[in-house]
Formats: structure tokens, sequence, C-alpha cells
């Protein structure tokens, strides 16, 4: 699974550290631009498997990037 935040992204911090953290299997990277600066300004965001996700919030993001992964690997 590739999760890509923008450099730019103000949510990105708290769920990057706990992406590479607790699942340091995934591909996680930080690009200058994701080109979803809509988004990116507004919500928390990143881009996984080329899908824009978006959360209220920092744990929300990181909540829902997760249950796609659970979803990928056929976890609960």
């Amino acid at each position: 699974m590739k999760i890509r935040f923008c450099e730019h992204n103000k949510g990105k911090g708290k769920v990057l550290r706990r992406l590479e953290e607790e699942h340091p299997e995934l591909d996680v990277k930080v690009k200058r631009c994701v080109k979803q600066c809509g988004s990116c300004r507004e919500l928390p965001m990143a881009v996984v498997d080329k899908k824009k996700v978006t959360g209220r919030d920092g744990d929300d993001l990181y909540a829902k990037i997760i249950a796609l992964h659970g979803k990928e690997t056929g976890e609960p």
C-alpha cells in the first residue's frame, strides 16, 4: 500500500509518525505536492494507492488509512 502526504498539509505530522512507528510495512512518503491542493489546504489528507483520503482531524485520517490497510490485508 502506497501512502503519500503533501509536505504542505498541516495534518500530516502526527499521522505520518504513527504510521511509520506502528506500521513499518507500509510505503509512506512525503512528497512536494500530491496535486490535491483544494483538499490539502482544508483537511488532513493523504493519497492512498492513488485515491484521496481525508479526515476531520489526524486521528480520523489515521483510522481511515488503517481501515483501508485492513481491507487490503484481510485483517479486521
